[in-house]
């Protein structure tokens, strides 16, 4: 490269990642590492080479609109991109990539996290003894339901899917069923002791524990719904690391407040960083913010694939991580 291409951030990075953009590319870092508006965002497409979003940006297809853009390519910090209008982004020359692969076992973690912590009333019995209000242990306190040997119901059997139903029946000798959109070999879905069934409503009926893995947007919007909700166990828990919009937020609280569900545990918001007042009022939930990746080494491996998929983009080879 004879040239630096400018290059945006648009929040900040692990300073390792950082440091190395810096000596490939004239950098530019939003210091305050605060969301950048629409306009901001729209003004960053042109005016540099390269943006690099998150999932806390949002780029609809108007931002691609009307022409006169600079940037190039998007290089997006994270698995999902249903935040970026992918086909607008296309249409107006845009390449985007994003970095699969680096966080899937960490997303797993936080997934198995979530199940145990809600079935076993841990985010409860942590309030109560931070609160002062634990008086002793007795036979019927704080009574949850129990995890090993259970049935685990995934929706989206992808490599997140694939570590999760990994650790559940290695780990927890549960019987686990999955759906998937395609066809998935059934000595391949054997090897993480799972089997795959024809529908999400198969595997909601089913299932102790639903856990969601499936992309974000799309047809995905709401795949959880009031009607879907309804076909769990009384008994049955949800657990999402996906994205928000995959579940009916609203629909979702009315299932917790009336005991449609017993519980559930959520890394993702429809909103974020949003979450309906309801939602954090209730004590059969867990609430995280958003750390399915969240871990050193993760985090350094997402941001080395972007400068991976942004260096191949501009010495003129295509990006090992493209997706449109």
């Amino acid at each position: 490269m004879s040239s630096k291409p400018r290059i945006l951030v648009t929040r900040r990075w692990p300073a390792a990642v950082e440091q190395v953009l810096a000596e490939r590319f004239d950098l530019t870092l939003n210091e305050g590492d605060v969301p950048m508006t629409v306009e901001a965002l729209a003004d960053a497409l042109r005016t540099y080479d390269a943006v690099l979003p998150t999932v806390s940006d949002r780029l609809p297809a108007a931002l691609f609109a009307g022409g006169g853009l600079r940037a190039k390519i998007l290089g997006n910090y994270g698995v999902g991109y249903n935040h970026i209008d992918t086909a607008a982004a296309k249409a107006a020359g845009v390449v985007v990539t994003n970095t699969p692969g680096v966080l899937t076992d960490c997303t797993a973690d936080i997934a198995m996290t979530l199940l145990l912590a809600v079935a076993r009333r841990a985010g409860e019995g942590e309030r109560q003894v931070r609160a002062r209000e634990w008086s002793g242990w007795r036979p019927t306190h704080m009574i949850g339901g129990k995890v090993t040997g259970k049935t685990l119901g995934i929706i989206g059997f992808g490599r997140i899917g694939k570590a999760m139903a990994k650790r559940c029946h290695f780990g927890f000798d549960m019987d686990v069923v999955f759906y998937n959109r395609s066809r998935i070999d059934p000595t391949e879905a054997s090897r993480f002791g799972a089997r795959q069934l024809d529908t999400v409503e198969d595997v909601l009926k089913v299932a102790d524990f639903v856990s969601l893995h499936c992309p974000g947007g799309g047809e995905n919007r709401h795949l959880i719904n009031a009607e879907r909700l309804a076909l769990m166990k009384k008994g049955a828990y949800l657990v999402n690391t996906a994205r928000g919009d995959v579940i009916d937020e609203p629909a979702l609280i009315a299932a917790l407040e009336n005991g449609v569900i017993r519980g559930a545990g959520l890394d993702v918001f429809e909103a974020e960083p949003n979450v309906p007042e309801r939602l954090r009022g209730l004590e059969n939930v867990v609430l995280l913010p958003h750390l399915g990746s969240a871990t050193e080494e993760t985090r350094v491996a997402m941001g080395m694939k972007v400068v991976d998929n942004v260096t191949a983009f501009f010495d003129g080879r295509e990006p090992p991580d493209r997706v449109a």
